[in-house]
């Protein structure tokens, strides 16, 4: 995220579920410690729900009307911050949350089409796929994997991530999206042609990534908190 934004490390950003698939032995554990957990949820009466893309323990504990909000969740599984939560983990949910079958959800689309027709995934690779073809309309510099690896360390491909707890949240502007950036800044570098919701995947790196080239040449100069 921005320098004059700076917030705590990654490691102590709390509520994220990763935007990329886990693979390899820790998904292998977590699918063996899922179906465990999820038994036992069954035979104590609590609820068992599994991670999507984009879950956060709040809105979990929102959209599930979880009794003690978020941190009866994070008692409940043993989560200690920075609190993280990964893909296809199963959660203990406490008594009377609801089930997550009754929660309303929406489903994503599976692609988005920008302004030239051209469709792209609607799912991290897409996203950056989608800012670079934006970018290199506007003479902005950057790589994939310049911003693939931005994009991890701030917030993990959750493009829903916000920092609640730093300086610049106490000061009104938490940082916000994929790559964590305040709402000012965001506004200041925002690229014509993509959403003006700091939400948004494209817009979000776009304008991260505009900010980046003018302060430090390009996304790919940036190693750290920018």
């Amino acid at each position: 995220m921005p320098r004059h934004a700076r917030k705590t490390s990654s490691r102590s950003r709390r509520f994220l579920a990763g935007g990329a698939v886990t693979v390899g032995t820790f998904a292998l554990a977590c699918t063996a410690a899922g179906t465990a957990q999820a038994a036992a949820a069954t035979s104590t009466g609590t609820t068992a729900y599994t991670v999507k893309a984009g879950d956060h323990l709040t809105s979990i504990a929102r959209s599930l009307h979880v009794p003690g909000g978020w941190q009866a969740i994070a008692s409940a599984n043993h989560l200690a911050s920075p609190y993280i939560i990964q893909i296809g983990q199963v959660l203990t949910l406490p008594t009377g949350s609801a089930s997550s079958t009754a929660a309303s959800t929406t489903a994503a689309p599976s692609s988005t089409p920008s302004s030239s027709g051209q469709t792209y995934t609607n799912n991290l690779d897409g996203w950056i796929k989608h800012s670079l073809a934006v970018m290199a309309k506007n003479n902005i510099p950057g790589t994939y994997n310049g911003i693939h690896r931005n994009i991890m360390r701030e917030s993990s491909g959750n493009p829903k991530a916000i920092n609640l707890w730093d300086s610049n949240a106490v000061k009104g502007t938490p940082s916000k999206g994929l790559l964590q950036v305040i709402q000012p800044t965001f506004d200041a570098y925002h690229v014509p042609g993509t959403s003006s919701d700091i939400y948004d995947p494209v817009a979000n790196i776009t304008a991260a990534c505009n900010y980046a080239y003018h302060r430090y040449g390009s996304i790919d100069n940036v190693n750290s908190a920018y």
